[in-house]
């Protein structure tokens, strides 16, 4: 298995302490669970990411975190892609999305940024948009609050009360995932 191409599930975030519980760490948040279930820790890359090599689901795999703010996350994602050799069709991005409710998961492959400048960048980058996603819902902003304003907001104490939730039954779906294809996962995990 140790010469197989790896899996890169790529988490989206900010880095910093400031930016640990915000809406937009949602993807750095279920890396951490990640890296947990597998005992790994995080360590500085030079492809400028924090990265756990393991094996997930029987599968070598890459957990990465782009070690820049999200907005310009394609740039670590696609040095991370080249230094591990993993094909468009083995990399997962685990992102935020406005436009699902909060508790609500969603898992694709390929599609738009949906004004999603961390995704943007990622397409950009990687050439391409074709990668897995597993997509946490943090719902839209109340009244007219400012939707930059409101993903770089801390979760409330209420969506915290249910949060680890949302992101253990993440975690699942980045491993089902790579276990057992696409269909399966969408079957089991999308709300």
């Amino acid at each position: 298995m140790a010469g197989t191409t790896p899996w890169l599930i790529l988490g989206l975030g900010n880095p910093g302490a400031q930016y640990a519980g915000n809406r937009h760490n949602a993807g750095f948040m279920v890396l951490d669970l990640l890296a947990g279930r597998v005992n790994g820790k995080f360590k500085s890359h030079k492809a400028r990411g924090d990265v756990v090599e393991a094996h997930l689901a029987g599968e070598r795999a890459v957990l990465a975190k782009p070690r820049s703010y999200m907005n310009d996350s394609g740039g670590p994602a696609a040095s991370l892609r080249d230094f591990f050799k993993a094909p468009i069709d083995r990399i997962v991005v685990v992102h935020d999305e406005l436009d699902l409710p909060f508790e609500t998961l969603r898992i694709k492959q390929g599609g738009g940024d949906n004004g999603h400048n961390g995704l943007k960048s990622l397409r950009q980058s990687l050439g391409s948009g074709e990668f897995y996603r597993v997509r946490l819902g943090v719902g839209r902003p109340p009244g007219r609050q400012d939707p930059a304003g409101f993903v770089l907001k801390d979760y409330t104490s209420a969506e915290r009360k249910v949060l680890g939730v949302q992101l253990e039954r993440a975690a699942d779906a980045v491993e089902s995932l790579i276990r057992d294809g696409l269909a399966v996962t969408q079957n089991q995990y999308n709300d």
